[in-house]
């Protein structure tokens, strides 16, 4: 008479039915290599690395995919330029901002046209843009022809480093016109230049607790 492998008599005469497995003992007992222990199932925790692994390595993909679009879709700097923007850095090492140039000189990616994600998000005028995280610096014509020393290119330099490092555009500006002084960039030697009224103006803008001193309550508070 054949019983069901659960069942705890015999069917036909009633009696106890001993040393029945049932069918997941008995796999579990041939995963064990058939020594009759039970074996627990395999822990969750691989699964869910591998699963983090996958994840992590689609990110990987798209990240290099996107860095690489950007490269793409826009023109180097020439040596040249090259040139000019090392001599900028120089300036801002030479003025005790080290700290602020290790991606200006290691990270950054500089080009002179923009790529696909500046053209398609805009801009308003400026002398530079960073695609942050992916560390591309894009100089425009003004950055090369406005500025009237390596002094205010390293100023400009010294704004997209906030960015490099992922600060909006309030933490960069009050960056640079806390630092202006110590780069020896002040009103009275720049206040008549393009690069000065510009910085000061988009400064006030995004910044306006820097310009609430005076008796008017609307002067530099670092001057």
């Amino acid at each position: 008479m054949v019983n069901w492998a659960d069942a705890g008599a015999c069917k036909r005469c009633g009696a106890a039915l001993a040393g029945g497995a049932s069918p997941e003992r008995e796999r579990s007992s041939e995963r064990a290599g058939g020594s009759g222990e039970e074996v627990e199932d395999s822990p969750k925790g691989g699964g869910l690395l591998r699963r983090a692994a996958v994840v992590f390595a689609l990110v990987a993909v798209f990240m290099v995919a996107a860095y690489a679009s950007l490269i793409l879709t826009s023109e180097p700097a020439s040596a040249e330029q090259r040139q000019l923007v090392e001599r900028a850095i120089a300036v801002l090492e030479a003025k005790g901002l080290g700290d602020r140039t290790f991606a200006l000189r290691h990270l950054a990616s500089y080009r002179v046209t923009d790529n696909w994600w500046n053209r398609w998000i805009g801009h308003h005028e400026a002398y530079a843009a960073t695609n942050f995280p992916f560390e591309v610096v894009t100089l425009y014509p003004d950055f090369f022809t406005q500025p009237t020393d390596d002094t205010e290119r390293a100023v400009v330099l010294l704004h997209e480093s906030y960015h490099l490092g992922g600060s909006g555009e309030e933490a960069a500006f009050t960056g640079v016109w806390r630092d202006k002084r110590r780069l020896g960039w002040t009103k009275e030697a720049y206040g008549h230049t393009r690069v000065w009224q510009n910085v000061r103006e988009f400064t006030a803008q995004n910044a306006p607790a820097l310009f609430r001193c005076g008796d008017d309550g609307k002067q530099d508070c670092l001057e």
